[in-house]
């Protein structure tokens, strides 16, 4: 097979806005030792993209550069000392050395994963960041166990529709809220056990009531700056609240957190060590082939529209995952 030299790929030659993310054709990449090349079919968007774009998160690529760590495909070509793949393998990503938002993709062979060829690429697409982010946040940082009610901020989007899947295998109570019906909805077609309309003024009290007043165990938190004060006046006594997402500054009431002999813990993915990594991504592809995790897609796109899927994933009301496309082919 003859080898493409140029590939399309989304390049930022400076930080700004989603008009910034501009399609080009670029040197298709040549894997090296332990690497892998994949061909992709679906690249998921995640919201840090959209603050790295913007320049506006703690670690910054150098410019030029291509986004994307999320996206699923084929195993195009293996570099040496590389063992558990070969070519024509599905997989998704999660990581990548030249970025995901491209016809194809330079990855370490740790940060690709055998696809369960019940899943699609596009649910593949849904896998590196926001599953491993609800596994990392319930299981690892929050400690969440059966039996124990989980509360799910924003549990209609990627990351949430992940913890309720996660959380519900796992064996526990679990809540969640929307902001919208039709994302009530799919919360509840997810698993979530009830769910709350955080549109709704009274909702935490509402959520404090289907407790019986004792409180939850474990928040799942996507945005602090909002919902972090009054998390800390609805959790259980030994309860935990686990920072996945922020957009700014919040005021707490510390006393509320002595009353409970609660924990706020944060966590952003980068930081999990090699081991712990490698151990998410066992479980979920387990979770894939068992059909506990589904991953739901909210919005499919393509590669050109890159742009658009930036002002998409940060809209409220977040239904699903959003996906660019490469190509519209599926596997068989």
């Amino acid at each position: 097979m003859r080898e493409l030299k140029t590939m399309k790929a989304i390049r930022v030659h400076q930080f700004g806005g989603p008009e910034v993310l501009q399609l080009e054709q670029v040197p298709t990449p040549q894997p090296g030792p332990g690497e892998v090349l994949v061909r992709m079919h679906a690249i998921g968007v995640n919201p840090v993209e959209t603050y790295i774009r913007a320049g506006k998160y703690a670690r910054l690529p150098d410019l030029p550069y291509t986004p994307g760590n999320d996206g699923a495909g084929v195993i195009e070509h293996v570099g040496s000392n590389v063992n558990e793949f070969k070519r024509d393998h599905c997989v998704y990503t999660a990581g990548s050395i030249s970025g995901t938002y491209a016809e194809r993709a330079l990855c370490k062979a740790a940060q690709v994963h055998r696809l369960p060829p019940n899943v699609s690429f596009a649910q593949g697409a849904a896998m590196g960041t926001p599953y491993a982010t609800a596994y990392r946040g319930l299981f690892q940082r929050g400690h969440a166990k059966p039996d124990e009610t989980v509360l799910v901020h924003g549990a209609s989007g990627g990351v949430g529709t992940a913890a309720v899947q996660l959380a519900r295998a796992r064996g526990l109570r679990v809540f969640g809220t929307a902001g919208s019906d039709e994302g009530l909805k799919l919360a509840r077609e997810e698993g979530a056990h009830e769910v709350f309309d955080h549109r709704a003024d009274d909702h935490f009290a509402e959520i404090m009531k289907a407790t019986g007043g004792r409180g939850v165990d474990v928040i799942v938190e996507l945005l602090a700056n909002v919902n972090l004060g009054n998390d800390l006046t609805i959790l259980a006594k030994g309860g935990r609240v686990v920072v996945i997402g922020s957009r700014g500054r919040v005021e707490i009431d510390p006393r509320d957190t002595m009353q409970r002999d609660a924990d706020v813990r944060g966590m952003v993915l980068p930081n999990t060590p090699p081991e712990e990594l490698a151990s998410i991504h066992a479980a979920l592809v387990a979770g894939l082939e068992n059909g506990t995790l589904r991953p739901a897609i909210g919005k499919e796109l393509p590669l050109a529209e890159a742009g658009e899927a930036h002002r998409i994933v940060m809209e409220s009301g977040a239904f699903g995952k959003i996906v660019l496309r490469t190509s519209e082919k599926e596997k068989v």
